[in-house]
């Protein structure tokens, strides 16, 4: 697991319409805070204020086909080449990660290949790197600075 300190939230959040809105900086509009959205977001600032990725490399909701199934990857971030690098997947703070997330992740590794895949719930966090030499997932214990 790893251990992450999110920045101080300095979210833009409105009610409207009988609903929370907070403003997501990447796709440059307001969406519903849900549960999930709120670790998205916290997530997304600790990888752009602490860890320095480069918010033009990361994609949000990013579309995906499983054979015929449509899903989205909550968050992509593309190496300075914008392939690929890291896939992550976020699930609201009361939702434990379990194999089947885990399940999850890597069936969108399919469709999306990437070097990292990191599931979290704002608690806890996990990242694991794709050892490509022997096909194989190895947990690590710190996310890795972007390249």
């Amino acid at each position: 697991m790893i251990a992450i300190e999110f920045p101080a939230p300095d979210f833009k959040i409105v009610n409207e319409n009988d609903k929370t809105l907070i403003f997501d900086r990447f796709r440059k509009k307001y969406v519903v805070l849900t549960p999930e959205e709120w670790v998205r977001q916290n997530f997304l600032n600790y990888l752009t204020q602490i860890l320095s990725y480069p918010a033009s490399l990361i994609s949000i909701e990013k579309e995906l086909y499983l054979g015929e199934l449509r899903k989205r990857c909550d968050i992509v971030v593309y190496n300075r080449e914008t392939r690929p690098w890291m896939i992550v997947e976020c699930k609201e703070m009361d939702v434990p990660l379990t194999q089947t997330t885990l399940e999850q992740i890597v069936r969108y590794h399919m469709a999306i290949p990437a070097a990292y895949l990191v599931i979290t719930n704002g608690v806890h966090t996990f990242c694991c790197r794709h050892e490509t030499d022997i096909n194989q997932w190895k947990f690590i214990t710190q996310l890795p600075a972007h390249l």
